[in-house]
This record gives structure tokens, C-alpha cells and sequence, in this order.
């Protein structure tokens, strides 16, 4: 009688892993690129990291506690949010909007649809999308001090790399800059416009490798999203180069390594399974690159996220294994 089973439902072996562990792993990996922008930027990378950190936290806290539900912000999602969107913002934006987007991006990409787990769309993109939209001038108005643009195009810039070029295509025809190994330095240390948190490719990567290596991501959607973009611009690029830049140009520049390494892998965005999220990485490559070709904005990781998260339980659906043991269904 000591020695009786226990029976229980599965799961019956714990990773020993827990949200709360996983969110706190994906802090530790965007500390380089906080780092950077921190000295990129100065005051205003700690004055809208701080903000938005805090104002999701609230938002988190006071929504739940009015909806009758725990407070949850323990989990670390809230504080994951707020960095992510704070990295989304261009620094010179008023601290007020930042507010505003944070409590956006908490209270109804979130909580209204149920909390963690629950929601549809990536909170911190959708409240980047919303602010963007209400505030276009403030959105995309860059810091004047700092960052110049590749190859110093000029000394002081108010446009980030990938403006620069669609500009300069729209008006006169021709690039605005030559892409070689300097710009691609230039770009992949830190040295460019941009909003906050993508300014420094390394950064970024660095922080990818120990989310890899912590297995808080896969490399299914990464190398998907990032081999897209690649295969999309070189034909792009070998079509007409005069007119395209090569896909290192594409890799570097924007927020295309922000959000094919923190963004799109989300994983209550994201499908689930391996094909699956092939599938998400290759179409959110398409989609940015058509957006930053033929859209009116000169980046498309943001929206091209979002439209993929739209599709996900498509994905899942058209992706889901076969059950061990089942029998195949035969088309009609």
C-alpha cells in the first residue's frame, strides 16, 4: 500500500522551464541591443524604454485587476512588450504617445482578447501600427544628432537608410549611395538612423544566438524570414542594379533583424509547428520586401508581421500533423 501509482493526465515530465523564465531569458537578450541604443541615442533610448516598460506594466496590472482577474504582470510579458515597443519608436517621439501605444498595445491587443496566450497579433507591432497611423509625423521624424547616413551621405539626417533610398528612387531615379563593405560596417555595428532598438545588427544577433541557445526560439522562422528577403532582393538586385540594392543592404538596414528575431517569433503569434513556421517566415519575408519595393512606406517588417499573424491558425490548420496511428484520409 506505500508503493501505490499515481495516476495523473500528462503532461508527465517537466522541462523545468516556465513563462516566467522564458520572458526573463528574452530580457537578458535584448540587453546588447539596448546597450546600443542607449549609446546611439542617449537619453531619449532610456526616457521611452522606461516609459513604455512602465506604462504597459500599469496597464497590465489595472486592466486585469478591473476585469476581476489576477494581476500577472509577474509572468514578465508586460515588461517584454514595453521594450520591444519602445524599440519601435523612433527617438525623438514625445514620452505621451509612447504612453499611449503602451496602454494600446496592453489593454486591447491583450488583455480584451484574454490575456497571454490568447492574443491574436503581436501587442507591441499592433501599438507601433496604431501610433504610426495617428501620429504619422512624429513616427517618422528621426533624430538629427548622432547617426549619419551610410557612407555620410550627409552629416546630419533625418531619414533612416531605407527612406534615404526610397526617396531617391521616387524622385530622381538613382540610388543615393553605393552599398560596399564600409556601409555594410557602418550598418551592422550601429551606425545608422532608425527607430532605437534596430540600429545595431550585431546587437541583435548576438541576443538571437543566446535566445537559440536558451531554446526560447527555433531557427525555423529566423533563417525562413531572413533567406526570403535574401532570395527576394537578389533578383530584385541582379534584374536592375541600378535602381535595387544588394541583399546585404536589405539584411542590415531597418527593422528586418528586430523583427525576424524578436518579433515574428512570438510564440503565441507564430504557428507551431515546424513547417508551419517555415511557411509564417517565408511569407512575412515576401510581404516586407513588396512593402518596401512597391508600398508607400519604406519599411514593411511591421505590417508584414502582422498580416502573417492574421493567417496563423490557417497555418496551424493546414500544417497540423497527422495523429500517430491514424489513418490517412483519402482526398474525394
Amino acid at each position: 500500500m506505500s508503493e501505490l501509482a499515481i495516476v495523473s493526465s500528462s503532461p508527465h515530465a517537466h522541462s523545468g522551464s516556465s513563462v516566467q523564465r522564458i520572458m526573463l531569458d528574452v530580457i537578458i537578450a535584448l540587453v546588447p541591443a539596448m546597450a546600443a541604443a542607449t549609446y546611439a541615442f542617449g537619453w531619449d533610448a532610456i526616457r521611452l524604454i522606461s516609459a513604455c516598460v512602465l506604462a504597459c506594466v500599469a496597464s497590465e496590472g489595472v486592466s486585469r485587476k478591473w476585469m476581476g482577474r489576477d494581476l500577472g504582470v509577474e509572468d514578465l510579458s508586460a515588461v517584454i512588450t514595453g521594450i520591444l515597443l519602445a524599440f519601435n519608436l523612433p527617438p525623438s517621439l514625445p514620452t505621451w504617445m509612447a504612453v499611449v501605444g503602451s496602454v494600446f498595445a496592453i489593454v486591447i491587443c491583450k488583455q480584451l482578447f484574454g490575456g497571454i496566450g490568447y492574443n491574436p497579433f503581436n501587442p507591441a507591432l499592433a501599438g507601433r501600427v496604431m501610433l504610426l497611423i495617428s501620429f504619422p509625423v512624429f513616427m517618422t521624424t528621426w533624430s538629427t544628432w548622432g547617426i549619419p547616413a551610410p557612407l555620410a551621405v550627409d552629416a546630419i539626417t533625418t531619414a533612416t537608410p531605407l527612406g534615404l533610398v526610397k526617396t531617391a528612387i521616387a524622385t530622381t531615379g538613382e540610388l543615393p549611395f553605393t552599398f560596399n563593405g564600409a556601409t555594410a560596417l557602418q550598418l551592422f555595428v550601429g551606425n545608422q538612423n532608425g527607430c532605437i532598438g534596430e540600429v545595431s545588427a550585431a546587437a541583435l544577433l548576438l541576443g538571437g544566438l543566446y535566445m537559440l541557445v536558451r531554446r526560447c526560439i527555433s531557427w525555423h522562422i529566423p533563417v525562413a524570414y531572413l533567406g526570403t528577403v535574401t532570395l527576394f532582393s537578389a533578383i530584385l538586385w541582379l534584374h536592375h542594379p541600378q535602381q535595387n540594392l544588394n541583399p546585404g543592404f536589405h539584411l542590415l538596414a531597418g527593422g528586418l533583424m528586430l523583427g525576424a528575431i524578436f518579433m515574428a517569433t512570438d510564440m503565441v503569434t507564430s504557428p507551431v509547428t515546424k513547417r508551419g513556421m517555415l511557411v509564417f517566415g517565408a511569407g512575412c519575408g515576401l510581404l516586407t520586401m513588396l512593402v518596401r519595393k512597391w508600398g508607400g512606406y519604406p519599411e514593411g517588417v511591421s505590417f508584414a508581421i502582422l498580416l502573417m499573424n492574421a493567417v496563423t491558425p490557417l497555418i496551424n490548420r493546414a500544417t497540423r500533423p497527422r495523429v500517430f496511428g491514424a489513418v490517412k484520409k483519402k482526398k474525394a
